[in-house]
């Protein structure tokens, strides 16, 4: 068990790395960052003085090496427009994007279970078929048109809940709803595979002529190994919810992350656009190594 943990640990330390050369590399892309920090008649010997100040004059290795020690001191710079730092503007939005994503997955796990173990159970009859055409349907909505379906329904015509912002609880049912609708499908199609497999085993026949009721079979023997291959694609949704949320984040225009670091790329400020794909890859690392700690708990198999 140890030696499993650490080479995971020494994996995500390397993914880590990968996606830091990565982050570095991109940021190039948006741009020369004097651009944005200087006016378009500025001299060049102003501009030159401003390239060596921040070491833009050294070669790509000297700049990754720098860059490399500031982050592991948790300093990714500072703004170029709001000249505060990086890390913190990206930190101050990480409450909200955790809760929409962590929102987002209970709601798509409240819809998927239920449906996903009825339509296994219900194998081939009408419900199955219902089931399996919410899903597809579920899966075909664009992510944007439903959002702005439940801003025009219940905040605009219903008043029912707000149609934007963050603050009370009633600003998080759309955006969750959302989101858990967008992940719900691919969850709920999993569950039904595996609880398939699952009832077809010998020993639920065993457990059946054993005279247990169908509730204790399906919760005691069923479920345990179907919640092993559904967490596992839950700790992958979730790195995809945490830093794709852009779409959702902006219909309602909830503060999260993902807005925070799409305007850092419309005004290519490098600093926080590298601090807030850093810090996404590091708690989505942090995420899938508890997933598959807790897997090789459950199930003692996966060990060896």
């Amino acid at each position: 068990m140890r030696a499993y943990i650490i080479s995971r640990l020494i994996q995500a330390v390397v993914v880590v790395i990968g996606i830091s050369m990565i982050a570095f590399a991109i940021t190039y892309v948006l741009g020369d960052p004097l651009a944005v920090l200087l006016p378009l008649d500025a001299p060049p010997e102003t501009r030159a003085i401003y390239r060596h100040e921040m070491g833009l004059d050294q070669s790509l290795p000297v700049q990754y090496y720098h860059f490399v020690t500031q982050v592991a001191t948790g300093h990714f710079g500072y703004s170029y427009l709001v000249h505060e730092p990086a890390y913190n503007l990206i930190m101050d939005r990480m409450p909200a994007t955790i809760l929409l994503t962590v929102s987002g997955m209970v709601v798509a796990l409240i819809i998927a279970v239920p449906l996903g173990i009825l339509s296994a159970y219900k194998k081939g009859l009408w419900i199955d078929s219902l089931s399996s055409m919410i899903a597809v349907a579920g899966s075909a909505l664009p992510i944007y048109w439903l959002g702005l379906m439940l801003i025009i329904l219940f905040g605009v015509r219903l008043k029912w809940l707000p149609p934007s912002g963050y603050g009370s609880w009633k600003n998080l049912i759309l955006p969750a709803f959302t989101l858990g609708v967008f992940l719900a499908p691919i969850t709920m199609r999993l569950i039904r595979s595996e609880m398939i497999d699952v009832l077809s085993m010998d020993y639920m026949r065993v457990a059946r002529a054993k005279g247990l009721v169908e509730r204790k079979v399906m919760w005691r023997h069923a479920m345990k190994n179907v919640v092993i291959p559904v967490l596992s694609v839950l700790g992958i949704q979730f790195g995809q919810l945490l830093g794709g949320a852009v779409v959702t984040e902006t219909t309602f225009a909830w503060p999260g992350v993902a807005t925070q670091a799409v305007q850092a790329i419309q005004n290519q400020d490098r600093p926080v656009v590298q601090a807030a794909v850093i810090i996404l890859a590091v708690i989505i690392c942090l995420v899938n190594l508890v997933v598959d700690i807790a897997v090789v708990l459950i199930d003692p198999r996966t060990r060896t």
